[in-house]
């Protein structure tokens, strides 16, 4: 996948995020990609935050991560997008950055980009599908490419089964119920591929 530039951009309050990312970017990187990792901007007022141990820590654990900006957008081919669930709906923070995205999009930016999404929620029927289907039906206005995961490896079963993208349900103590480990790696790599396939048409 050579040339390839994918940006993953997530936001993450107890980690799971996070880790889906890191995910996301080993199995890009593996298959040749030049990989961005990318938070967007944190807007929770800083006194919730610290009166939660677990988003402190996430937060910690993300300082040296950069802040998503349009200029990412425009560099890369191709997008993974990982958010929580907040009542069905992606988070806040998520919805920020993509509302900001005006200039870009106005000019014709952000036509072709190849998107992926994925997510999570506390439980199975959480918000886990509205919230990835909440992020593609920006991505039609974006005029993207929307890939999702389909039933094109085994491993979609075994993460529960969701072809829109992968996600996960976080049970007790923040822990991943589901393992969708391999699942995330598919994705990362077909979504590398379909825009490896895009650009390749492009030139």
């Amino acid at each position: 996948m050579k040339n390839v530039k994918l940006a993953i951009i997530f936001y993450s309050v107890g980690g799971t995020n996070l880790q889906m990312a890191k995910w996301a970017k080993e199995s890009a990187e593996a298959a040749g990609a030049e990989v961005r990792l990318l938070k967007v901007q944190e807007l929770a007022p800083q006194s919730v935050i610290d009166s939660n141990d677990k988003w402190k820590a996430t937060v910690e654990a993300t300082k040296d991560i950069p802040v998503a900006t349009s200029d990412d957008i425009v560099w890369a081919d191709s997008i993974i997008f990982s958010t929580p669930t907040r009542f069905g709906n992606m988070a806040s923070q998520m919805k920020q950055f993509i509302d900001i995205q005006g200039g870009i999009w106005a000019s014709g930016k952000t036509i072709n980009k190849v998107v992926s999404a994925m997510s999570s929620a506390q439980n199975p029927h959480g918000g886990q599908e509205a919230t990835i289907l909440s992020l593609y039906t920006t991505m039609m206005h974006w005029g993207a490419i929307i890939v999702p995961t389909g039933y094109t490896d085994q491993s979609i079963f075994t993460a529960g089964g969701n072809p829109y993208g992968t996600s996960v349900t976080v049970g007790p103590e923040d822990k991943m119920i589901e393992d969708v480990e391999a699942a995330i790696k598919h994705q990362a790599k077909r979504t590398v591929t379909v825009a490896q396939w895009v650009k390749n048409g492009q030139s």
